[in-house]
């Protein structure tokens, strides 16, 4: 069964999910990043400038289909034009059809009210078939501090 994360309250959406992509890229994940064009578009050209020590190999699920083998991370608006990805990071507001399929979901959510209202009904979706939702609020301080 999918394992599902929720990260909730991310400040900036796009400097998180650079930063959690490079460390998936180091821990050799296969992911699918699943957005609205407009947001994948600003993901594609920041993970190019993100860090001047780091590259994160990475393409658009319109690439040649070469390209898209050879790339850990692969961008697109619909988690089905995924064939080989392990992970599935879901950037957007809508429930990622076929979902089922990767090992481990990983929702980001902003602190504003619509997308936590958004967030908590994938939430009740997965819950109510049974998934067990890791919950992650990276606003809070860490344990023990």
């Amino acid at each position: 069964m999918t394992e599902v994360q929720f990260h909730f309250n991310v400040p900036d959406l796009q400097s998180y999910t650079c930063r959690l992509l490079r460390k998936a890229f180091g821990a050799r994940a296969q992911v699918f990043v699943m957005a609205p064009g407009d947001v994948l578009d600003a993901l594609d050209r920041a993970l190019w400038s993100f860090s001047a020590l780091d590259f994160i190999p990475h393409c658009l699920a319109g690439a040649s289909e070469r390209v898209r083998a050879r790339s850990p991370i692969v961008l697109g608006v619909d988690c089905r034009q995924s064939a080989t990805h392990n992970v599935l990071l879901n950037l957007g507001s809508a429930l990622p059809q076929g979902f089922e399929r990767f090992e481990r979901l990983i929702e980001l959510v902003g602190p504003n009210a619509q997308e936590r209202q958004q967030a908590r009904l994938r939430w009740r979706h997965y819950t109510e078939r049974g998934y067990n939702i890791i919950r992650h609020d990276v606003a809070a301080p860490p344990a023990g501090a």
